[in-house]
């Protein structure tokens, strides 16, 4: 069983899943997994869409008529709907029907994070546990590389355990495994790559991000800016993707013995977050390098 308190923590949330005068509205959302991830990813388009030529000029594709979509109109709100309670506002403003009819005009147009955020905003205000978290994985994409992504994790009370749950992918027809109930081996925790990065030199792995792109001269950006995003998740910190660690870009990612050593501790602690929970929270507390950002208008 995990602590309590642990659980209690991750009932709490932040700057980014609190929905303030929202939270009554997400209370009354559906209580199951699966029908409460359909309806929120009929709210939301993936940027990617706009990438796509055909699905660009599609009028009956899976996100709807983006025909109804302007090309003057932003084709990525992350920067903008920064946080849960911004997303569900902005959904309101267009269209007060949250509802699997929702057109495509009216949807709002983020990524993984922005999908995951909301989830777990979601799931806080129903007293649900539950926590962000920022990884690879390779059935998004389809395409042989991990990319960096984000989903959502929850406590299930009924069998005492947390489960990954994805309510941004459906892309993808060709996912062969449960997205409500994600295997472990589907989704590759930073903190494995990291250590498997560490061990063996070079990750056997190809590893892509959506801020860095891919290569293995980008391998150490990719790595130490995932491993802090899903760091300040598990703190109920949630930065944005412009977000990285100030020291690490003061040195611009040119580390030294003693930053892979720390590193290589804190990835070792986030292999069990519950285990070592109290560890990475005296780190938090304490190691204040790890919680000042840059990025954006914070420098």
């Amino acid at each position: 069983m995990i602590d309590k308190n642990i659980l209690e923590f991750y009932k709490q949330t932040s700057s980014y899943t609190d929905l303030g005068l929202y939270r009554d509205f997400a209370k009354n959302l559906p209580d199951d997994i699966v029908e409460l991830c359909q309806l929120q990813r009929n709210q939301i388009i993936h940027p990617i869409a706009f990438k796509n030529k055909e699905i660009r000029n599609s009028k009956n594709c899976f996100w709807g008529d983006m025909t109804q979509i302007s090309d003057m109109r932003l084709l990525r709100e992350d920067d903008i709907l920064p946080n849960s309670i911004s997303m569900l506002a902005e959904l309101m403003r267009r269209d007060n029907a949250y509802s699997h009819n929702r057109e495509a005009k009216d949807k709002i147009f983020v990524t993984c994070r922005g999908q995951a955020l909301l989830l777990a905003a979601i799931l806080k205000a129903k007293g649900i546990p539950a926590r962000v978290r920022s990884g690879f994985a390779e059935y998004p994409c389809n395409n042989g590389y991990y990319w960096d992504h984000w989903i959502t994790e929850y406590y299930n009370s009924k069998d005492n355990k947390w489960i990954l749950v994805d309510a941004d992918c459906c892309s993808n027809d060709n996912i062969n495994f449960d997205i409500y109930n994600i295997p472990q081996d589907k989704f590759l925790t930073v903190e494995r790559a990291w250590l498997e990065f560490r061990e063996k030199g070079i990750t056997s792995l190809k590893l892509g991000h959506a801020y860095y792109g891919s290569g293995e001269d980008k391998l150490i950006e990719i790595l130490v800016t995932t491993l802090f995003y899903d760091f300040h998740c598990l703190m109920n910190d949630e930065i944005i993707y412009v977000h990285h660690p100030k020291y690490l870009k003061d040195k611009d990612f040119k580390l030294d013995k003693n930053d892979l050593e720390e590193l290589d501790e804190l990835a070792r602690l986030m292999l069990d977050p519950d285990k070592n929970f109290n560890q990475l929270n005296d780190i938090w507390n304490n190691k204040a390098k790890f919680r000042i950002m840059t990025g954006g208008t914070i420098n």
